[in-house]
């Protein structure tokens, strides 16, 4: 086990993926990239905590769906450029819309008014509104763009040719269900 404890709780697992999106573009890293460095400072270091396994899972999700989603922000800001934004309302925005799209167990709901959350600790006095607009508004296609997500994923899943069965979603024997 590393060293350090892992940050408890969903909320402070968001607010840590804030952190790394956030440093990791600051030093043109990608968040997954981020993630790693600072995985590693917390094995060498035992005064800095581990990063929360959710944490890491955001910032890999993010790094992987990057040019998406911010392809979504931007279709969204209305009057803005991305580049323009503040890069810790950027940072916010990926966590939350990476949440909206790809993580099943959280209601959209609760991403927003994370976002929210976090932007009211984190950012400007304008942010909170500014990201609950661009967030309400990115809900409103969420639907179709993870019912075409799943569509395409279950499209080019490969084939396990003697079952017959999609290899990414068929059961392994051994395999942990909390994996």
């Amino acid at each position: 086990m590393p060293a350090g404890k892992p940050v408890k709780g969903r909320h402070q697992a968001r607010k840590r993926a804030v952190d790394v999106i956030f440093e990791a573009e600051a030093r043109g890293l990608t968040p997954a990239q981020g993630a790693e460095l600072r995985t590693a400072l917390a094995r060498e270091q035992p005064d800095v905590s581990a990063l929360h396994p959710y944490t890491i899972t955001v910032a890999n999700g993010v790094t992987a769906h990057s040019a998406h989603i911010d392809d979504l922000i931007t279709s969204h800001l209305q009057g803005w450029k991305l580049e323009r934004l503040p890069a810790v309302d950027r940072a916010i925005l990926r966590v939350a819309i990476w949440e909206l799209l790809h993580a099943v167990d959280v209601p959209e709901p609760v991403a927003v008014d994370e976002a929210v959350k976090l932007a009211k600790e984190l950012s400007t006095d304008e942010s909170p509104s500014f990201i609950n607009g661009v967030l309400g508004q990115v809900m409103l296609v969420t639907p179709q763009l993870r019912a075409a997500s799943l569509a395409v994923r279950g499209a080019t899943a490969p084939l396990d040719t003697d079952s017959g069965t999609d290899t990414d979603t068929a059961e392994e024997p051994d395999a942990d269900p909390a994996d």
